[in-house]
């Protein structure tokens, strides 16, 4: 999933947010499940598990899903919601953080890059067995441990205004790169150089993107820009619930830009490859569907519940945890 914000305010913003992350991450980083209070299970308290979530509404939810999941299981648990994978992703390496829900494909990618370069030539596809044997090879040399994924998937998308596609006969982004239109992208801090977002809308699309909006990943406030003419474009996902309240569509993905994302947990290999974890969070692998992604993150933003409630409702209408 992606996201980039303004030149002096960007730098100082995201500095900021280093720090901050860093100085909230060192009180809880690094040690084992066993120096933690034991990760076997054994003996009985096991010590508490640190999950990430990036800061879109979807993430948040599954976060609050593997924790309640992981507290039936025993653990004590604690999410901690970072701004994007760049900061989570390492963070997750050095034990700072225990476990995240993950995309197949874009995680795939983003760690392909970090080894190979950014002319490193892609391993994910549509094919979601081989893209996660790829993810696997790049995941365990870092010390990740990647979990089985389930059938539910997210994908990244891109949409416009009901009126700006009447307008220029808008239905897929080729169409969207044949109007020739200059198109400023409300998106986040990523999107400037993931191969999915900015990069690839102009390779493959030939899009005109003049500039990008740094107001996230399917925020309200990122909708609203363009359904106000202040931006063309905004990045979301396949299951974003609230496009219709915005007065925008989905502009179909026609040359496959992007690749198939389904949902699975990614672990720091020594600090929570236990397999009661893995027996844990499988069971949502197991449930979870792309509607049911659909359905909580409408209840989050069109509803205005809060992710822990979402949560905790569907794991217990699921039959996931002891009541």
């Amino acid at each position: 999933m992606a996201s980039t914000r303004s030149n002096t305010a960007r730098t100082a913003v995201v500095a900021g947010t280093v720090v901050a992350v860093a100085a909230g991450l060192a009180a809880c980083g690094g040690p084992t499940l066993e120096e933690k209070g034991g990760g076997d299970g054994k003996g009985g308290k096991r010590g508490e598990i640190v999950i990430g979530s990036a800061g879109f509404t979807e993430s948040k939810v599954l976060a609050e899903i593997y924790s309640r999941l992981l507290q039936d299981a025993g653990y004590r648990t604690r999410v901690q919601t970072l701004a994007n994978r760049e900061l989570y992703e390492p963070a997750l390496e050095k034990g700072q953080i225990d476990v995240v829900p993950e995309y197949a494909s874009t995680l795939a990618e983003f760690l392909n890059v970090k080894k190979n370069g950014s002319k490193a030539k892609p391993v994910a596809s549509g094919d979601i067995g081989k893209t996660v044997a790829a993810l696997k090879k790049l995941a365990g040399p870092r010390g990740l441990k990647v979990l089985p994924a389930g059938r539910a998937t997210d994908q990244n998308a891109f949409a416009v205004s009901r009126e700006f596609a009447a307008r220029y006969k808008l239905s897929t982004l080729s169409d969207l790169g044949e109007s020739k239109q200059k198109i400023k992208l409300a998106s986040g801090e990523e999107c400037e150089t993931r191969v999915f977002c900015k990069p690839g809308l102009e390779k493959t699309y030939g899009i005109d993107i003049t500039g990008l909006d740094p107001k996230g990943v399917g925020t309200p406030q990122a909708k609203q820009a363009v359904k106000d003419g202040t931006d063309q474009l905004v990045l979301t996902t396949t299951t974003d619930a609230t496009l219709d309240s915005f007065g925008l569509v989905l502009l179909k993905d026609d040359k496959r830009l992007q690749n198939a994302d389904n949902v699975l947990p990614v672990v720091n290999a020594e600090s929570a490859g236990d397999k009661r974890i893995e027996s844990a969070l499988g069971k949502l692998t197991r449930a979870l569907t792309t509607e049911d992604l659909i359905d909580l993150n409408r209840k989050v933003d069109a509803e205005r519940l809060k992710p822990a409630d979402v949560a905790r409702s569907y794991v217990e209408s699921k039959g996931l945890v002891r009541k």
